[in-house]
């Protein structure tokens, strides 16, 4: 059973706090999250899937499976790749409802918006309003 949008939450707060607050082996362990991504196919690659707002390339796939919608990602660039990773982690295979209600209270208990530069912040709301407009574009598909 997938576990609630909670406990993927906690599970990633737990992780941040093993590495304590030394904010380069918190990027390196983010950058190591986006290089576990799965390879996302060529053809999803568009410049409609681009996410705009960020600065880098970060490309979003949303599907509707069972009611659950499932995020293929992207990026060209580390750090963002490992964010959209855990935003992914965190939202993927969940219903639109619970996407659109998640209040992704980790990224602050990590200090995850803090240590990025406004750029990135940006890219980071982005990805976020870009996955729950997809959940709740998603919702509207009569089942």
């Amino acid at each position: 059973m997938q576990p609630s949008i909670q406990d993927t939450e906690k599970e990633i707060i737990d992780e941040f706090n093993l590495l304590g607050d030394n904010w380069e082996d918190r990027y390196q362990h983010i950058i190591e999250l986006g290089k576990e991504l799965p390879p996302m196919p060529q053809e999803l690659k568009t410049d409609e899937k681009l996410i705009k707002g960020c600065q880098s390339r970060v490309w979003l796939h949303s599907e509707l499976k069972n009611n659950k919608v499932y995020f293929t990602v992207d990026s060209d660039a580390a750090i963002p790749k490992g964010i959209v990773a855990l935003i992914k982690r965190v939202l993927s295979g969940h219903s639109p409802e619970e996407i659109i209600a998640a209040e992704l209270n980790f990224i602050n208990q990590i200090g995850l918006k803090k240590h990025l530069s406004p750029t990135r912040a940006n890219g980071l709301v982005s990805m976020i309003k870009q996955m729950k407009m997809d959940a709740f574009a998603l919702k509207q598909i009569p089942k």
